[in-house]
């Protein structure tokens, strides 16, 4: 069985930035698994893994344009410490949810100053070239309900 359109795939990845810096990992974890197709992970790893087969290994370049994105400076912005009422010790690095016009977004608090907090609303990959070594551990059909709701479902995936 290949990688295609409408299969869950199960894979073992770690991911590394051009810097060659440890990003994230299954290793040592269950694989990750995802409904292929469904634009579940990046477009530049999902393309990559189309016709592959069990047992196959590859590391896959992945462009930020095809991974998280390019760097979007429309969305960093400085707001004032009064939409941080009630947080104590407000840090660079921490995490929020926030509204904007196209619904709830994580945004990272990127700088703390006297005259406003500055957000950055990207995804903390955006803008960045990846590389993917991934191993391929197992490709099966997916259900119906799987197809219906997007993405895997048991080990790896979603409803466990």
């Amino acid at each position: 069985m290949q990688v295609a359109d409408k299969s869950v795939v199960s894979i073992h990845y770690t991911l590394t930035n051009s810097a060659g810096e440890t990003l994230d990992s299954s290793v040592g974890q269950a694989p990750l698994a995802y409904l292929h197709g469904a634009s579940n992970i990046v477009p530049g790893l999902e393309n990559a893994l189309v016709g592959k087969a069990v047992g196959d290994k590859l590391d896959v370049q992945v462009t930020a344009e095809e991974g998280y994105g390019p760097l979007r400076e429309e969305l960093v912005q400085k707001v004032p410490h009064e939409n941080f009422q009630g947080v104590e010790d407000l840090q660079v690095g921490m995490q929020f949810m926030a509204q904007a016009p196209w619904g709830e977004q994580p945004v990272t608090v990127v700088k703390v100053e006297e005259d406003g907090v500055t957000l950055d609303g990207n995804h903390p990959l955006a803008g960045q070239d990846l590389t993917f070594a991934v191993e391929i551990v197992e490709i099966r059909d997916a259900t119906e309900e799987e197809m219906t709701h997007g993405h895997a479902h048991g080990e790896g995936g979603h409803h466990h």
